[in-house]
């Protein structure tokens, strides 16, 4: 796990090159402490700070050069199935054991083929020396970022923005467009970002860039077009499964550095430290909890290490504690989010504990159908029949139903009825929207961007493979394709590399994707909280981890906001209202009418521009 950086530049002045890839360098410190690389030649300079977790030695240095010298890498992530490619290339003249430079074999031997043999999660970029062309590629399923801007003259590339920033290229300016999907999900869904020119490469895509040539974006792989759907009973489902997801965790496993797992006490998480603990190897556990038990799950995580006799970690917080680090985790934010400061306190405490790499849970709900969409999903399904009433009858019903019970989920149903058509994906985009339509149109002066999540339903839905797929497995392509990749993916990389933690997500190993996505319904449906993970595992999991109700890492935020954080969040709304693209005094009035407490005005709205406004400021954006 680390950091890259590069330039391509269709004007070369090497010394001012290889000046800019050590300022790019400098700003991802953070990300790999343990070594620092600069290369360039003529028109190309490639930059590398290095977190070893395979191969420790100083030959696993990047930028790193194949052996005929043809070749140059900088990579980020990890290729767990190194050793078997290892043994497929056959004879290679390797001067490292890392799986940095069997990733360079590979693609000497096959080119861009070698993306589909490919395990693991990455973001790497390879210039060819002959051809004077440029590779970039990142994972399947977005695990690892990879961020870049072009111009008349260069393209740039880093795995953060503020790499890029740091480069002195970049304009800072903010994408309005971007800003209606941020103030919609909390997030800005890929390939776009908060700034304008700035993009990020696609999961599952590569690029290629020749001088005199546009840049070409393709994709190798892709969600909506898993294997054929084959006729399984319940049973062999259940065995396929677990061996499906014990090989994913095993293959994750594979470091030279002291590793362990975050223990939540929820379902997933357990069963990422059931089946480390029944692979052989003796499971470090971390579990960040609160003294009061409101906020606590830390009986079920200690349920679950007493089981597996793993080394267990309980930092246990004050709230007050939590509170105190969320400055910090603001300011390690690389892109705007309305979520992330969770995954940063987390890491900070595992990486305190001697952690270099660890494994997360992330993934389970969106495979196993763990989020309430999934059954409201099968509800409105079976309310399909609705569209045939007149959509004004239907309009009035949602006003109705908003004025009886004024909240967010009432807003989102009053939406929904309107629709012209009812049903589980024309319903999908409402899911997690946070600022409705009518209520931005009030707040923000410049016009509404297309809903980017309404435009992908639509695209997914005129898609054969994904048209083939049961409907639970639709939603969970939408789930992945949208808040998991965008929000939690994102946020858990900028999050835990703030701290040199490598975060490992063995329920997004894609074969394991792939075969639970042509899971029927009929299977799969949820009678109970991931009923079909838990069966799979049998009895790995406690009957207490079964039971639980679900639960999350609640906080008393909409208190902090009224309290502790009101100065704070006080002065980035106002500073976030006086910009030209808000009604300045509608932005202030929802925030004196969330401290006033008016049905509908959820803390979450609120936190989420107050981020962004923290954001510019920090990063000089106009």
């Amino acid at each position: 796990m680390c950091g890259l950086t590069g330039v391509y530049s269709l004007q070369p002045s090497t010394a001012e090159l290889s000046r800019k890839i050590g300022v790019m360098n400098a700003a991802l410190a953070h990300r790999g402490p343990d070594d620092e690389g600069i290369w360039h030649e003529g028109g190309i300079a490639l930059g590398h700070r290095r977190l070893s977790i395979i191969d420790l030695s100083a030959a696993g240095h990047q930028p790193m050069h194949s052996a005929d010298g043809r070749y140059v890498l900088v990579f980020n992530g990890e290729i767990y199935n190194f050793r078997s490619l290892r043994a497929q290339l056959g004879e290679y003249p390797y001067r490292s054991r890392s799986d940095s430079e069997v990733l360079l074999a590979a693609y000497a031997r096959w080119g861009v083929d070698c993306l589909s043999r490919l395990q693991g999660m990455f973001a790497f970029a390879i210039w060819d020396r002959t051809q004077e062309s440029l590779f970039l590629a990142r994972d399947r399923l977005g695990i690892k970022p990879l961020y870049y801007y072009q111009d008349e003259t260069r393209l740039a590339f880093a795995s953060e923005i503020r790499a890029l920033l740091a480069s002195g290229w970049i304009p800072a300016r903010l994408n309005e467009p971007s800003l209606v999907d941020y103030l919609r999900y909390q997030t800005v869904h890929a390939p776009e970002t908060i700034l304008q020119g700035v993009r990020i490469l696609l999961p599952g895509h590569y690029l290629v860039v020749r001088r005199g040539q546009p840049v070409d974006i393709r994709p190798y792989w892709s969600l909506l077009r898993p294997p054929h759907p084959v006729t399984r009973t319940r049973e062999e489902w259940k065995r396929e499964i677990l061996a499906a997801f014990r090989a994913a965790v095993e293959t994750h496993l594979v470091a030279d550095v002291p590793f362990g797992a975050f223990l939540s006490g929820g379902i997933d998480s357990s069963a990422v430290v059931a089946l480390m603990a029944t692979s052989g190897v003796k499971v470090s556990t971390f579990n960040v909890s609160f003294a009061e038990e409101s906020y606590s799950e830390a009986r079920y995580a200690r349920v679950v290490a007493r089981k597996f006799n793993t080394r267990h970690h309980e930092i246990r917080l004050l709230p007050e504690e939590f509170l105190a680090l969320i400055p910090e985790a603001l300011r390690s934010m690389d892109h705007p989010s309305g979520d992330g400061p969770n995954t940063y306190v987390v890491s900070k405490a595992t990486r305190a504990a001697g952690i270099r790499m660890a494994l997360s849970g992330l993934g389970g709900d969106e495979l196993f159908a763990g989020y309430a969409i999934f059954r409201r999903a099968a509800r409105l399904e079976r309310w399909r029949g609705m569209s045939l009433l007149p959509r004004r009858m239907r309009r009035a019903a949602g006003r109705v139903l908003t004025a009886v019970a004024p909240s967010v989920a009432a807003q989102k149903m009053g939406d929904i009825l309107a629709e012209r058509r009812i049903g589980a994906l024309s319903a999908y985009p409402y899911n997690r929207q946070l600022f409705p339509d009518r209520q931005l149109a009030e707040l923000l002066v410049i016009s509404l961007a297309e809903n980017a999540v309404m435009r992908d339903v639509q695209r997914w839905t005129q898609d054969g493979g994904f048209d083939a797929l049961p409907l639970l497995s639709k939603i969970s392509v939408a789930e992945m394709s949208t808040y998991m990749q965008d929000v939690l993916l994102r946020d858990t990389d900028q999050m835990s590399m703030a701290h040199a933690l490598e975060v490992r997500v063995p329920f997004l190993d894609h074969a394991l994707v792939e075969l639970l996505l042509q899971v029927p319904d009929s299977i799969k449906f949820p009678h109970g909280p991931k009923q079909l993970l838990v069966e799979s595992l049998g009895d790995l999991l406690p009957p207490e981890i079964v039971r639980r109700r679900k639960m999350g890492f609640n906080l008393p935020y909409r208190e902090w906001m009224k309290g502790e954080l009101r100065q704070l969040c006080g002065e980035r709304i106002a500073a976030l209202a006086a910009r030209p693209w808000f009604r300045e005094a509608a932005v202030l009035q929802l925030w004196q009418h969330f401290l006033s407490d008016h049905a509908g005005v959820s803390w979450s709205r609120l936190w989420m521009m107050v981020v962004l406004e923290d954001w510019l400021q920090r990063h000089h954006v106009s």
